[in-house]
């Protein structure tokens, strides 16, 4: 198999991972000059033939775009089979992460709060992943990312399995799925729990020493046992049961997940996330803002829903009173919370759909600080306000929001501006994110 050529432009070079799914290769694109991983796609039973299979599995990564799933890049169909061409990610999957030693609970949140930003926007798509398990998330030097989407439904799928087909990991599977029930986002929802049970105790659930493990063995312990208790979990203990509880309308949603993970000081230092640089300031000084976004994200329980550390917030900026060239110095009222947020999603609007106009919005001394504006903003599509909140006190309001970046898909990001009042007006005199 090795120096194969595939589509006549992809160089196999060597085996880097086998699933049950088949092999993975690195290969070399020799048209883009670049490293890929290739996935050799077999028949699953149940499953319709390889080729039905592939296609599905790069329809939806490829509809996803988000930053913490493995993209795909294309779908190629040799006389021997049908290949994925891949992302490659340089790191191990999360099952051999924990070979050795479990994580600490600060540790496994940090890994899979953006697997469950990716599942929670997987989701609102329609999508249920129902194959969420550690050796399916890579944990590379951007981040842990989720891959094969194989056996992914989407909402306008017809049904992928035969009567009493269970598809899935059985040390994974929700009770309902291993007890032939149809896969649901909640069943994605246990399966993430499961997979943190695995992260905090350094072992599949249900895994015993002293009895037979085999799959029949774990499917008949998920239908009829209470999920382990991981002594290691900590903080995490309480979410943990919530996930992993019987009934699926108990568990929380995958957005409950994804905020309940990101709920601890040290997630910003442990998901190794893409560097905390400024919407408007992107040409900056990427360690220094990096560094600064660790300071300010840390605004306190009341503006955070998504967060990533419980930092000190830098000392909040007094408002300048406004001068007039006719009479003296006033002080305008100070903006309401509603104020404030309605600006800031104003902002995003009008930054996206017109960038000059959103510059306008910026301080003088902001925009000398922000040579790239134009060029970000100018390839930001369909953003979205997830969730907002100000801090009238500290004039800041911190919103999380999803776009498209042209060229690199969707992303999620958190914001914080930091606000003035400018005769009357607001303006941004500062901005972090991460």
């Amino acid at each position: 198999m090795t120096n194969q050529r595939i589509a006549g432009r992809y160089t196999v070079q060597q085996e880097i991972g086998r699933g049950a799914h088949g092999a993975v290769w690195a290969a070399y694109d020799e048209v883009l000059g670049r490293t890929v991983a290739l996935k050799r796609l077999g028949p699953t039973a149940g499953e319709g033939d390889e080729a039905v299979r592939a296609e599905r599995e790069a329809r939806l990564a490829a509809q996803l775009g988000h930053p913490h799933v493995v993209a795909v890049y294309d779908l190629v169909t040799e006389a021997d089979g049908a290949w994925l061409v891949m992302e490659l990610v340089e790191g191990p999957s999360l099952s051999a992460v924990v070979r050795d030693a479990a994580l600490s609970p600060d540790e496994a949140a940090g890994l899979l709060a953006p697997i469950a930003d990716a599942l929670a926007q997987a989701h609102e798509l329609g999508i249920v992943h129902r194959d969420v398990k550690p050796s399916n998330i890579l944990s590379g030097p951007d981040g842990a990312k989720l891959t094969d989407f194989g056996i992914a439904r989407g909402s306008d799928d017809a049904t992928l399995t035969r009567t009493g087909l269970v598809t899935g990991s059985p040390a994974y599977l929700a009770p309902e799925v291993a007890m032939g029930g149809h896969a649901t986002p909640a069943s994605d929802v246990w399966s993430l729990g499961a997979t943190l049970a695995h992260l905090l105790s350094g072992r599949p659930p249900y895994h015993r020493d002293d009895l037979d493990n085999g799959p029949l063995a774990v499917v008949y312990r998920i239908a009829h046992e209470d999920p382990p208790v991981v002594a290691g979990a900590g903080w995490l203990a309480p979410l943990l049961a919530r996930t992993m509880s019987k009934d699926p309308l108990a568990r929380p949603t995958m957005v409950e997940v994804r905020d309940q993970l990101a709920r601890t000081a040290d997630v910003a230092e442990h998901t190794a996330m893409l560097p905390a640089v400024p919407p408007a300031r992107r040409s900056v000084g990427r360690i220094a803002v990096a560094v600064a976004a660790l300071v300010v994200v840390l605004l306190g329980a009341a503006v955070l829903a998504f967060r990533s550390g419980d930092d000190e917030a830098p000392t909040a900026r007094e408002t300048p009173t406004a001068s007039t060239p006719t009479g003296p110095a006033v002080t305008p009222s100070a903006p309401t919370a509603a104020e404030m947020e309605a600006f800031a999603r104003d902002y995003v609007t009008t930054a996206s759909t017109d960038p000059a106009r959103g510059f306008a919005l910026l301080t003088p001394a902001y925009q000398a600080n922000s040579p790239d504006y134009a060029g970000f903003w100018g390839r930001v599509k369909n953003p979205t306000i997830l969730d907002i909140s100000a801090d009238p006190t500290r004039m800041t309001v911190t919103y999380r929001y999803s776009y498209v970046l042209k060229g690199e898909g969707r992303r999620t990001e958190k914001v914080t501006l930091f606000l003035v009042a400018d005769q009357g007006k607001l303006l941004i005199d500062n901005a972090t994110s991460g």
